[in-house]
């Protein structure tokens, strides 16, 4: 049985794994881990799954906003970087029978032409539901509708 196409918002901080980091990547596939959040790993562990889209959000730098696509290529797994004692992801009450936490692979689509800011994304009306534009929402893995992924496509693709 297969399900339908999901879309998501994974983000970022530029100066920890940028969208530039993922092009650069070998493949331009890189592990999306070090993820620390409940909720954000239940996405990661149940809900994204290989073929969903991505669009890359650069957090933690203003502007704020979208820099880029790219495609699950590996669902949820458990997330090395939290067994590893030199990470700074390491968690040493994660264990790898029952881990905590997980991860997911990702490979680079696209770069933006331009960052697709905040405010420009609080400007279109089709938008206005992101979960990203709500006050004191920070998770970092987001879920995107059908809607919300074809309109920020149409912009990227221009």
């Amino acid at each position: 049985m297969s399900r339908e196409k999901r879309y998501w918002l994974l983000k970022t901080e530029p100066s920890e794994f940028s969208i530039e980091d993922l092009r650069d990547a070998a493949g331009g596939t890189a592990p999306w881990d070090g993820v620390r959040n409940y909720q954000a790993r239940n996405f990661l562990r149940d809900d994204v799954a290989v073929g969903d889209g991505v669009l890359i959000y650069h957090s933690g730098v203003l502007p704020a906003g979208i820099a880029g696509e790219a495609l699950v290529v590996r669902a949820g797994y458990p997330d090395p970087s939290a067994f590893d004692p030199k990470s700074p992801y390491f968690d040493p009450k994660s264990d790898p029978v029952r881990p905590t936490w997980y991860g997911v692979d990702v490979r680079f689509v696209r770069r933006c032409r331009a960052l697709i800011t905040r405010d420009r994304l609080r400007q279109i009306p089709a938008l206005r539901s992101m979960m990203v534009l709500r006050r004191g929402c920070r998770l970092s893995v987001q879920p995107l509708t059908a809607a919300q992924w074809s309109t920020l496509v149409e912009i990227i693709s221009k």
